[in-house]
């Protein structure tokens, strides 16, 4: 490990790091974590337990919560997990965050953009300031080859939504929740696609009764 050391305070309990891994001033690495090749942690960043790092870059100030990252760059003063999976390919602008059960695989994600909990985000370009709800998939691969979508500045993705790929969704959408984006998507346009709710009046209490008696 190379590290400069100046208020860095490394575990005792089941750390592992690579003699090639570099480690910045006042770094704060808990129990239980590895970092292995030529990974760097840069000043101020703090490793809370469960982390593994392999061959990357964790910015300045940026917590990692019993997160995997792995092949990829992340910038100064995210916010990473607890429980994401950073994959191959990533990079992250400044104040992203990256919350829980959170994967991201070849994408850059830029400045304030907010993924906080269970979303899959593959082969995307990802603007500054954009809301990916919970439930949000990128769905990038057709069953013959890998496609890439681009969300621009200011967007916001409600939640449970698939962004069928490649597309892209200009500045300022609105997409809302449970839509399934198939095309491009114009500056500022709001897109709802939902199949219409229906109300079958006094039919749940048929249906369980029917239901129970079989």
């Amino acid at each position: 490990m190379k590290s400069k050391c100046r208020g860095t305070k490394i575990s005792k309990k089941s750390v592992y790091i690579d003699p090639s891994v570099t480690i910045g001033n006042n770094v704060i690495i808990h129990d239980n974590v590895t970092i292995k090749g030529s990974s760097r942690i840069e000043d101020g960043a703090e490793i809370f337990s469960g982390t593994e790092i392999t061959e990357s870059i964790v910015g300045s100030n940026t917590k990692v919560k019993s997160s995997f990252i792995e092949f990829s760059e992340i910038g100064e003063n995210n916010i990473i997990g607890p429980f994401a999976r950073i994959r191959k390919g990533t990079k992250t602008g400044q104040e992203v965050c990256i919350g829980s059960f959170v994967e991201v695989k070849n994408s850059f994600i830029q400045d304030f953009t907010k993924a906080s909990h269970l979303c899959y985000i593959g082969d995307s370009t990802i603007g500054k300031r954009v809301n990916i709800g919970c439930g949000v998939v990128f769905c990038n691969y057709n069953g013959k080859a890998k496609q890439h979508s681009i969300v621009e500045d200011d967007v916001f993705i409600g939640g449970n939504c698939n962004i069928i790929a490649p597309v892209t969704i200009q500045k300022g959408a609105y997409i809302c929740a449970g839509t399934t984006i198939t095309k491009d998507v114009s500056a500022d346009d709001f897109v709802i696609g939902r199949v219409r709710q229906e109300h079958k009046p006094n039919l749940a209490v048929k249906y369980l009764d029917k239901k129970n008696k079989a």
